[in-house]
């Protein structure tokens, strides 16, 4: 039922239609700043940004992970994780137990992190300030 109801307001080609195809753009230029993050920037950048986004999702800078599943989501052997997770750590902007992350300094994480994290935060940022107005003009 939702699902024809949302496809039947999309095909009127009003403002929820609006909304969804920016949202899909939003989406795809994160995919897109993804793929060049990996391949230009370091593993402890790359793992701050990815930190700093489960962070945003979550709503908080506490939440259990695994190395491996990092590891997983970064596309990197877990050895690699342990290192740029360590360093982390040890310049205190973050606090890893077995299976547990804790952001101590998101400020200085956020430093840490490459430009990239910025790039998107600040795009789906703007796509949510958009008052539902704007969408329906």
């Amino acid at each position: 039922y939702i699902f024809t109801t949302t496809k039947t307001e999309f095909d009127r080609g009003g403002a929820i239609q609006k909304l969804l195809l920016h949202y899909v753009k939003t989406v795809y230029l994160e995919v897109a700043q993804c793929a060049a993050c990996n391949r230009l920037h370091t593993l402890e950048e790359r793992l701050s940004r990815w930190l700093l986004t489960v962070a945003d999702r979550l709503n908080s800078d506490e939440f259990p992970l695994t190395q491996e599943f990092i590891s997983q989501m970064l596309g990197v052997r877990r050895s690699g994780v342990t290192v740029a997770a360590h360093a982390l750590s040890k310049a205190g902007l973050i606090n890893y137990r077995r299976g547990h992350i804790k952001i101590l300094n998101r400020e200085a994480l956020e430093a840490s992190s490459c430009e990239c994290y910025q790039v998107i935060k600040n795009e789906y940022a703007r796509l949510l300030s958009n008052s539902p107005q704007h969408y329906c003009d």
